[in-house]
């Protein structure tokens, strides 16, 4: 890895860059959906500086990673070794400090998304409950984000490791595409938020991340290009139905002004 100026007029470096660029917002979307669910639990006033705060630090994570880019790399070296879980009589598996981060933080996501579902399936017969859900701290937030951040961002500089070898080319892309993702972090925020079928499929899906990120951790490569199709493939079903509910309203309205009007 090299901290050489890249050659802007390099053709090869732009395509570089924009493929970086895609592959840091794709990488981004499971912390994009993260960060809107839990801020929804802050006042409205706050939720802003939240979003850009969690994307800021995001953003310091993969630059200070990607500035001790040979550390992350020797991170990959496995430290403990555990018998072979998927295979009988197979060879055992090394662990390094890579594998148990993603496996603890895929284990967070889970937990903390599984705990999410449980508490929009509740129903609360006292409304003191619900505003009680709802005012977790400033602090509180930011935390989970920050641990969010530091998962997610290993992951993703891991990735783009193979992909270019100038650092600062991968630190361009990084401030790039977070800003992308903070000017889009808001509409996407208002648009699951609002409607409660797209927060359980968000949620959902980032117990699927989850899942993703243990089975990366114990050596199981799951492709993302699968997961992300069937997230899109999902998103558009919903958008379908959102939009056929809005339309059965504005039918039943037309009829109870018929109604009325009778």
């Amino acid at each position: 890895m090299d901290f050489i100026m890249p050659d802007f007029a390099d053709p090869g470096m732009w395509i570089s860059l924009l493929t970086l660029c895609f592959l840091e917002i794709v990488l981004g979307i499971d912390n994009i959906i993260f960060i809107s669910i839990v801020v929804d639990k802050l006042p409205k006033e706050k939720q802003r500086s939240a979003r850009n705060l969690g994307l800021g630090m995001a953003m310091l994570f993969r630059v200070l990673l990607l500035l001790s880019i040979n550390w992350i790399i020797s991170l990959k070296d496995p430290i403990v070794t555990i018998p072979s879980i998927f295979e009988k009589g197979g060879d055992p598996l090394g662990l390094s400090v890579k594998d148990l981060i993603l496996i603890a933080g895929g284990i967070f996501l889970i937990v903390k998304s599984t705990l999410e579902i449980h508490h929009k399936l509740q129903v609360d017969d006292e409304a003191g409950k619900t505003k009680q859900m709802k005012a977790k701290s400033f602090a509180n937030i930011i935390l989970q984000i920050v641990l969010v951040d530091a998962v997610f961002s290993f992951d993703s500089i891991l990735t783009a490791v193979g992909l270019v070898e100038n650092v600062l080319i991968m630190i361009t892309a990084v401030i790039v595409s977070i800003g992308i993702m903070m000017l889009f972090a808001g509409p996407v925020t208002r648009i699951i938020n609002k409607q409660p079928s797209l927060q359980m499929l968000a949620l959902s899906f980032l117990v699927v991340i989850g899942v993703v990120l243990i089975a990366g951790g114990f050596h199981q490569e799951v492709s993302k290009s699968i997961i992300y199709s069937c997230l899109g493939f999902s998103l558009i079903v919903e958008f379908l139905n959102i939009r056929l509910r809005k339309q059965q309203h504005n039918v039943q309205l037309r009829d109870a002004d018929k109604i009325n009007e009778m």
